[in-house]
C-alpha cells in the first residue's frame, strides 16, 4: 500500500471500460490483487466510441432551469439532439418526472456544485496513470471550442457559461474573426464562440483503455472476459461473483459496468433509475481539413474531434433502452451537423457507431460505498463524461477500499440519493 493505512485485500472490479480501468488502475497502484471482468475486451463498449474529451469545466448537469420546454422541441427536431423510442415512452415517465425535478434552480445549483469539487481535478488525476502506462502521445492540450451562429443564439444559451465564470472556471467568448483564426475550415456560418481552455483530448479513446490495461496486466492484474450472472452471499454479505465461466472470490468488489450496472447493484439491494443515453458517431477516415481542437456545436451537442483514425464527429441521445438496437439515423443527424459546421469535409468511407451511456436523473454518477455491505463499492453513471473523470473515480475508490480519506467529499453521489 502507498501508505500503509489497510492491507491489500482482492478486489473485482466489473467493467472494463475507461472507468473500471480507472479504479482497476489506482487499486493496482496502491497494492490490491485486482482481478477485472468484462463481458467485452476492455475498452470495446461505450469507452471505444466516445469524442474523446477530457472536459474538466462541464459541471453543469444536464436538467437545468427551462430544460423540459427544449426536450420537448428537440423530439420534434429531426436535427435535434434528442430522440425517444415512441414504445419505450411508458417506461422512461418515471425517469423524466425524476429529471424535471432536477430542474428546480436550487437542485441544479446543489449539482454544479458538487460537480465542480468532481471534474476540475479530472485531468490531474489522469497524469500518473497516462504517464506510467506511457499513453501521454495520445494526449492534446489545445482547448476546446464552442460554436454558435451568432451573438444572440450565444446570448440565449449564456447560462451554463455564466455558472462556469461564477465558480472561477476559465472560458474565453470570442467572435467570427479569433474563429477563423483557431479555425480555418469552420463555416461562416458560425460566427460566436467559447474557447475553454483547460479542455484535452486524446487521439483514441480506445487505446487509452487498451493501453491501460496491458500495463495492468503487465504489472500482475487479471482481466478475464467473461458475463457475471449474480452473487455468492455469506452471512457477512458477497463474497464472490459467478460468471459464465466459473467462480471467483473476492474481498471487495466495485461495480463499474457501465450502462448496465444498475441490474447489478440491485442485486445487492440498490436499485437505481438508470436510463442509458445511447450516443452515435461518425468517423471520416479521410476529413479533407484540418482541424486543429475539439470542437462542439452548441445547439446541437455535437463534438467533433481530430483522432489517430480521422476525424470524429459524435452526439445525440437517444433513449431506446439499453437492449435496443441501434437507430443509425441518429448517426447521420451528426453528420449533417459536422457538414454544416465544416462545409469542406470528405465524408467518404465514414463508419458508424452506437453506444451506450449510463445516465441518472441528476447528471451525477454513483461513487461510493454500498449502504448494505461494507465490501462493496460502486462506480458508475457517468453519462457522457467517462473518459474525463475515469482516473479521478478510481482515485476515490482506491481511498475507499484502503480506508482512507477521500479526496473530495462523496456524499452527494452516494447510490441511495435521492433522486
Amino acid at each position: 500500500m502507498q501508505d500503509g493505512t489497510a492491507k491489500p485485500r482482492k478486489v473485482v472490479v466489473i467493467g472494463a471500460g475507461v472507468v473500471g480501468m480507472g479504479c482497476a488502475s489506482y487499486l493496482q497502484r496502491d497494492g490490491h490483487d485486482v482481478t477485472v471482468i468484462d463481458r467485452v475486451a476492455p475498452g470495446k463498449s461505450c469507452s471505444f466510441g466516445n469524442g474523446g474529451g477530457i472536459t474538466t469545466t462541464s459541471v453543469l448537469p444536464l436538467a437545468i432551469p427551462g430544460m423540459m420546454p427544449t426536450l420537448v422541441k428537440w423530439l420534434f427536431d429531426p436535427m435535434g439532439p434528442l430522440s425517444v423510442r415512441w414504445a419505450y415512452v411508458p417506461r422512461l415517465i418515471p425517469f423524466l418526472w425524476r429529471f424535471w425535478r432536477n430542474t428546480k434552480p436550487e437542485r441544479t445549483r446543489a449539482i454544479t456544485d458538487a460537480l465542480t469539487t468532481f471534474m476540475p481535478p479530472a485531468y490531474e488525476a489522469w497524469e500518473p496513470l497516462i504517464e506510467d502506462a506511457g499513453l501521454a502521445h495520445l494526449v492534446r492540450h489545445t482547448g476546446g471550442l464552442w460554436l454558435y451562429r451568432d451573438d444572440r443564439e450565444l446570448d440565449r444559451n449564456w447560462m451554463p457559461w455564466q455558472a462556469r465564470q461564477d465558480r472561477g472556471l476559465a472560458i474565453e467568448r470570442i467572435g467570427a474573426n479569433r474563429i477563423r483564426q483557431l479555425e480555418p475550415a469552420v463555416s461562416r456560418r458560425f460566427n460566436a464562440g467559447v474557447i475553454e481552455p483547460e479542455w484535452r483530448y486524446v487521439r483514441d479513446p480506445f487505446e487509452i483503455v487498451n493501453g491501460l490495461a496491458e500495463h495492468f496486466k503487465r504489472r500482475g492484474g487479471a482481466i478475464l472476459e467473461e458475463e457475471v450472472k449474480g452473487f455468492e452471499m455469506s452471512p457477512a454479505g458477497p463474497r464472490a461473483v459467478h460468471t459464465d465461466r466459473g467462480r471467483r472470490d473476492f474481498d471487495a468488489v466495485v461495480i463499474a459496468a457501465g450502462a448496465w450496472s444498475h441490474r447489478l447493484s440491485a442485486q445487492l439491494g440498490s436499485r437505481v433509475p438508470l436510463e442509458s443515453q445511447r450516443g452515435y458517431h461518425i468517423t471520416l477516415p479521410n476529413p479533407g481539413i484540418e482541424v486543429r481542437h475539439i470542437i462542439m456545436i452548441g445547439v446541437a451537442r455535437v463534438a467533433i474531434t481530430p483522432m489517430t483514425m480521422g476525424l470524429r464527429l459524435v452526439g445525440a441521445a437517444e433513449f431506446p433502452g439499453v437492449d435496443a438496437p441501434p437507430n443509425y439515423r441518429q448517426a447521420q443527424m451528426v453528420l449533417a451537423w459536422g457538414k454544416r459546421a465544416l462545409p469542406d469535409l470528405n465524408t467518404e468511407g465514414y463508419t458508424e457507431w452506437a453506444g451506450d451511456r449510463p445516465l441518472l436523473p441528476d447528471s451525477m454518477p454513483v461513487i461510493g460505498p454500498s449502504p448494505h455491505y461494507e465490501n462493496v463499492f460502486y462506480a458508475f453513471a457517468h453519462s457522457h463524461m467517462g473518459l474525463t473523470t475515469g482516473a479521478m473515480t478510481g482515485k476515490l475508490i482506491a481511498e475507499l477500499v484502503g480506508g482512507r480519506p477521500t479526496s473530495i467529499d462523496l456524499e452527494p453521489f452516494r447510490i441511495d440519493r435521492r433522486f
